[in-house]
C-alpha cells in the first residue's frame, strides 16, 4: 500500500505514463504526417506499430504492446480460416513508425485509404492502443454509440463490466 504525497504522485505518473486515454482533434499534413497528442509521445520514443484497425480505423501500439498482441496473433490457430483472416488483417497490414522531432508520425498511404483518412482526423486513446479515424467517420460512430449506450452497458454487464 502507498502512503503519503510522494508515493501516490508516483502511484498516479506510473499509472497515466503506461495508459492511453481521451481523444483529441488533429490534422493529418500533405505528406501523411500526423502530431501525436503531447502526452502520448513519450510513450512512443522507443517506436509503434501502426495497422489497419476494426470499424474502419487505425490502431496504434507501442512496441512493447504490440509484440504482445502480435505473439497471440502467432499462436492462433492456421487452420482456422477466422484466425488466419484476422491474423493477416492485423499483421500484414502492420508498419513501424517513428515519432519526429515535432511529434508527428508518419502513416503509410495504404493505411490512410484503408481508414479513409482525410485532413481532419481524431485520435482517441483505448488504454492499450490509440485509434486513428477519419474525424466524420468517428463523429457518427460516437454518436451511434452514445444512442444505444444503454443496451451496450446491459450486454457488458454480463462480461462482467
Amino acid at each position: 500500500m502507498l502512503v503519503g504525497k510522494s508515493g501516490e504522485n508516483a502511484f498516479l505518473t506510473n499509472f497515466s505514463l503506461t495508459m492511453f486515454i481521451g481523444e483529441y482533434s488533429h490534422n493529418l499534413d500533405d505528406k501523411g504526417r500526423l502530431a501525436i497528442p503531447v502526452k502520448f509521445r513519450a510513450l512512443l520514443k522507443k517506436g509503434a506499430v501502426v495497422t489497419r484497425g476494426l470499424d474502419n480505423c487505425l490502431f496504434l501500439y507501442t512496441k512493447t504492446e504490440w509484440e504482445k498482441l502480435a505473439e497471440k496473433l502467432a499462436a492462433l490457430p492456421i487452420s482456422q480460416a477466422n484466425s488466419r483472416a484476422f491474423a493477416r488483417l492485423m499483421l500484414a497490414g502492420a508498419m513501424d513508425v517513428e515519432v519526429d522531432k515535432q511529434g508527428r508520425a508518419i502513416l503509410p498511404e495504404y493505411l490512410r485509404q484503408f481508414a479513409g483518412l482525410k485532413k481532419n482526423v481524431v485520435v482517441a486513446g483505448l488504454y492499450s492502443r490509440l485509434e486513428i479515424w477519419d474525424e466524420e467517420k468517428w463523429n457518427t460512430y460516437k454518436s451511434q454509440t452514445e444512442a444505444e449506450s444503454g443496451s451496450i452497458a446491459e450486454r457488458m454487464a454480463e462480461l462482467g463490466v
